[in-house]
C-alpha cells in the first residue's frame, strides 16, 4: 500500500534529512521534494542547496524551490504532484490552506519540541537557551495556525549539561525519523491516535534576533552558558570588546561556586561594592577568559575576535591584548 501513496516532502536544514531518508528506505512513494531557495553563503556569496535538496538530487528527486509556497503558481506546482500525504519537517514556511488541504491523508509535521510547548521556528535554540532539561519530537497534523494542529504522538529526549543545538539537531532528526517511521502505517490505516493540544500550556519560539545572540553579563553564569551552547554551531554569542564583536563559541559549564582571588580587588564603582561589574575580564590563563557575571563567574574557552578565526581562548590569551581589568559588552 505504501508505494501507492503519493507524498511530497517538504523540508531544509539537516534535521530533515533522516525523516525523507526514511521515507524512501522503506519504500514509500516520494513523488516530490520542496525545500526552501538556495542562499548564498561564505564571503563569496556562493549560492549553496539546502541539506534536503542535496539529499533529494541524490536519490534523483524532482525538488522545487518557491520563493513563498502561498503563491498560486507555487500552489498550482504542488496539486500538479497529487498528493495523498505531504510530510514536512523543519521546512521553514507556513504551509496555506489551499495546500493543506489538497492530500487526503492530511499534512504531518515532524516538530523539534514537545507541543504544545515551544511552538515556532527556533524551538531547539530556545530549549536550551532557557535551560531546559528535556526535550523531544512531536508528529502533528498540521493546522492553519502556527504549530496549532492536532498531536499524533511524541517522544522525549534529555539534554545533557554539555549538549549544544547542534548535537540536539541530531538526536532530535534521528528519533523524529524513528518516531515518523512508526506512527505513519497506522496513519495510514486509520489506525492513529488525534490529540488536541490544551491552549493554555502553548508556549512559543520564535526565530532568533540578533539580540538573542548578545551575552548580557548581568545574568547568571548558568544562563549565560546556556546561551553560548544554545547558539553553537549557528550564529555564535557575541558580545563587545573594544567596540568589535567577539565572538564566543564555547564556555565550561560554571560550577556552584565562585573562587576568583583576583576578581574579589576589582571594585565595582557603581554600586560600591568590591565584586567585579558584570563583563569584567578577571583573568587570562591556559585555560581561557574568565569573566565575572551577574551571578558567579564564567570561563570562555573558545573565542573568535573580530576578522579572525575561531580559536582556543587559552591561545588568544596569551596574545596580551586583552587584560584583566577590561569590561566586555
Amino acid at each position: 500500500m505504501s508505494q501507492d501513496i503519493r507524498i511530497i516532502f517538504m523540508g531544509t536544514p539537516e534535521f530533515a534529512v533522516p525523516s525523507l531518508n526514511m521515507l524512501l528506505d522503506n519504500g514509500y512513494n516520494v513523488v516530490g521534494v520542496i525545500t526552501q531557495p538556495d542562499k548564498p553563503q561564505g564571503r563569496k556569496k556562493i549560492l549553496m542547496p539546502t541539506p534536503v535538496k542535496e539529499a533529494a538530487e541524490k536519490r534523483g528527486l524532482p525538488v522545487l524551490q518557491p520563493t513563498r509556497l502561498r503563491q498560486p503558481e507555487a500552489v498550482a506546482q504542488v496539486a500538479e504532484l497529487r498528493p495523498d500525504l505531504i510530510v514536512t519537517a523543519a521546512y521553514g514556511q507556513i504551509l496555506p490552506k489551499s495546500v493543506l488541504d489538497l492530500p487526503r491523508f492530511g499534512c504531518l509535521n515532524v516538530h523539534g519540541s514537545l507541543l504544545p510547548r515551544y511552538r515556532g521556528g527556533a524551538p531547539i535554540q530556545r530549549a536550551i537557551i532557557n535551560g531546559e532539561t528535556v526535550t523531544g519530537v512531536t508528529l502533528m497534523y498540521m493546522a492553519e495556525g502556527l504549530d496549532t494542529g492536532d498531536m499524533i504522538s511524541r517522544v522525549e529526549v534529555a539534554i545533557e549539561p554539555e549538549d549544544t543545538s547542534g548535537t540536539i539537531f541530531e538526536k532530535l532528526s534521528v528519533a523524529g525519523a524513528k518516531l515518523l517511521q512508526g506512527e505513519l502505517p497506522k496513519l495510514l490505516a486509520g489506525q492513529s491516535a488525534r490529540t488536541p493540544q490544551n491552549e493554555e500550556e502553548a508556549t512559543y519560539a520564535p526565530n532568533l534576533s540578533r539580540d538573542d545572540e548578545r551575552i548580557p553579563w548581568h545574568d547568571s553564569a548558568q544562563q549565560i552558558y546556556n546561551r553560548i551552547r544554545g547558539l553553537v554551531p549557528f550564529s555564535g554569542a557575541f558580545t563587545l570588546w573594544e567596540e568589535n564583536v567577539f565572538k564566543v563559541w564555547a564556555a565550561e559549564q560554571p560550577s556552584t561556586e565562585w573562587a576568583s582571588t583576583k576578581g574579589a580587588s576589582i571594585s565595582n564603582e557603581a554600586d560600591g561594592s568590591n565584586t567585579p561589574a558584570p563583563g569584567t575580564v578577571l583573568q587570562l590563563n591556559a585555560r581561557g577568559i574568565e569573566v565575572q557575571t551577574g551571578s558567579g563567574t564564567i570561563w570562555l574557552t573558545q573565542v573568535q575576535p573580530a576578522g579572525k578565526k575561531v580559536m582556543e581562548a587559552g591561545n588568544f590569551a596569551r596574545g596580551g591584548q586583552m587584560k584583566p581589568g577590561m569590561v566586555l559588552g
